[in-house]
């Protein structure tokens, strides 16, 4: 038995006129984010939290998460002009990740010619997503090459493995991959 979603393909489009939430994607944003930060979903869903680029101040949002080879990445659904995709690259890719306990971050943008095989891992487990990028989860990777420049990806890197990674390129001269 098949359970019918909440809202339509259609509705959902709608509540993100232009690429920005309206009213109602904002109000049910903030439920999500609550719920996301708290850990009551699986590990994928998280709160991203980030300075505003205009405001100074710290702002939410739910998300969920793609993972692909060893490795988490944020999509954004919206593509170039989403909110959060603009404050994470004015606040140079610091942030925090939310899901239970806080996890200090550094968002790494990747580069659009790597990007498809992640933004396909991103639709088939992250649903609500489907209804924003024009390009169906099962169309094969040139389809997804086509789009790859419209949709930002970021890497999420935690900042212990940042430091890390920083000491271990100081004392030895190597990026270490971590696993």
């Amino acid at each position: 038995m098949r359970i019918r979603p909440f809202f339509s393909a259609d509705e959902l489009r709608a509540m993100y006129p232009a690429g920005k939430a309206d009213a109602t994607a904002r109000r049910f944003a903030r439920q999500w984010a609550r719920l996301f930060a708290l850990g009551l979903v699986p590990r994928r869903w998280v709160t991203l939290e980030v300075t505003g680029r205009r405001s100074g101040q710290l702002v939410r949002f739910p998300l969920g998460m793609a993972d692909w080879d060893g490795q988490w990445y944020l999509v954004s659904m919206l593509g170039e002009q989403c909110n959060w995709v603009q404050n994470v690259r004015a606040a140079e890719g610091r942030a925090v990740l939310w899901h239970l306990r806080p996890v200090s971050c550094r968002l790494v943008e990747v580069p659009a010619c790597e990007r498809s095989p992640i933004i396909r891992r991103y639709l088939h487990k992250v649903p609500g997503a489907r209804p924003h990028v024009p390009v169906d989860r099962h169309a094969p990777e040139a389809a997804f090459e086509a789009i790859s420049e419209q949709y930002p990806v970021f890497r999420i890197v935690p900042a212990q493995q940042a430091a890390a990674r920083r000491q271990d390129r100081h004392h030895h001269g190597l990026w270490r991959q971590s696993h």
